[in-house]
């Protein structure tokens, strides 16, 4: 089974916060894939600090990377006008990601659940740290 990470996750890894280096060993070893997607790059590497460069690149090309189809981009679209017209906004990079996994069936790794409220989409429970 495959995770996608969300961005929090990505950089609580980075900066070894909330045990979340140890609990994606612990997945590695239960023999899940971790994927990330160009929106988890784009974030991670628009919020990189001084020092962080070459641990971040190492994290990011371990990570299977999920292209963006234009089947995905459609869905993102719509996941976005969809819970906007129930009173709800939903960034665009977010509605991304959730498109990116519904799609392709994999299960999120987020620690904003509230950004992610498709009851269609798999979330793996993550402990608080």
């Amino acid at each position: 089974m495959t995770v996608l990470l969300d961005t929090s996750v990505i950089i609580d890894v980075l900066r070894q916060r909330r045990g979340r280096r140890e609990l994606l060993r612990s997945l590695v070893e239960q023999g899940y894939e971790l994927a990330c997607t160009a929106i988890n790059v784009a974030e991670v590497y628009s919020g990189i600090r001084l020092g962080e460069a070459e641990i971040t690149s190492e994290f990011i090309d371990s990570l299977e990377f999920v292209a963006i189809s234009r089947e995905v981009a459609r869905r993102a679209g719509e996941l976005r006008r969809d819970w906007q017209r129930k009173g709800r906004t939903l960034s665009l990079p977010d509605t991304f990601i959730a498109a990116v996994a519904l799609s392709l069936n994999l299960t999120l790794a987020t620690d904003n659940v509230k950004d992610f409220p498709m009851p269609e989409l798999k979330l793996l429970p993550l402990p608080a740290a």
